[in-house]
């Protein structure tokens, strides 16, 4: 009877994790932001100008106002490398030689089973001496790029003139998902005539490329094999 309890209660597991839902989980922090509306103001008598509704034939359209949507270039390639080296050595080596006492150098003659009384010179002379040698080496290199474009939105205009961009990409494919990110903050001076800037212009920005999904787990490294390469393994 346990192993019948056992092996249902097995088989409801693997039930559930193929039920598991699949649905994107979107990150409040990047969620785009509306446009305030503007109060329609009422109408003076023999006008017909409403500045609710109004539109402006002599702008352009880049993005200036909170709930502007605008194009981020992703242009982002980063190399480094690391190299270090350690070599530490040390050698010590003490003696003391047998001491002479009013004129005579002292021998020890120990009586009884004690080890050393077989021998004639046993005296107070000693020599020590230690070495350690360490020697350490470590490389390190690590490459990243990531294009493409994402579209994001306006969601804070800064005394300034700045403006706060924030925005979320989200790419279902093949039971899993793709999350791109981006915030930051950007001048209005380097939006392009299309509308769009580069992420190198775009200042304090977190970009964040993640998943999910089965294909994402399987790049994940077991709870016990984090354990042997963390540096609370001692060897």
């Amino acid at each position: 009877m346990k192993h019948m309890i056992q092996i249902v209660t097995l088989f409801c597991l693997i039930i559930l994790t193929g039920c598991m839902s699949n649905e994107p989980k979107r990150d409040p922090a990047f969620a785009a932001v509306r446009p305030v509306a503007v109060p329609e103001e009422a109408k003076a008598d023999g006008t017909i100008f409403n500045v609710g509704t109004n539109i402006s034939l002599f702008e352009d359209y880049r993005a200036r106002r909170v709930g502007d949507i605008l194009t981020v270039r992703l242009e982002e390639q980063t190399d480094a490398e690391k190299e270090t080296e350690t070599i530490i050595k040390k050698n010590n080596s003490n003696g003391i030689a047998n001491p002479t006492v009013f004129g005579t150098t002292p021998q020890f003659d120990l009586p009884g089973d004690f080890p050393l009384a077989n021998t004639k010179d046993n005296n107070l002379q000693f020599d020590l001496e230690s070495s350690h040698n360490f020697k350490g080496q470590g490389d390190s290199d690590q490459s990243n790029k990531l294009t493409g474009d994402i579209s994001v939105s306006v969601v804070e205009v800064l005394p300034n003139g700045n403006l706060v961009i924030r925005g979320e990409k989200v790419i279902s494919i093949n039971q899993g998902n793709e999350y791109l990110r981006i915030s930051g903050m950007i001048s209005p001076r380097d939006i392009d005539a299309n509308n769009s800037i580069s992420s190198k212009r775009v200042a304090d920005a977190q970009i964040a490329y993640v998943g999910d999904g089965p294909t994402n787990d399987a790049n994940v490294v077991g709870w016990l094999s984090r354990f042997f390469v963390s540096s609370l393994m001692p060897y």
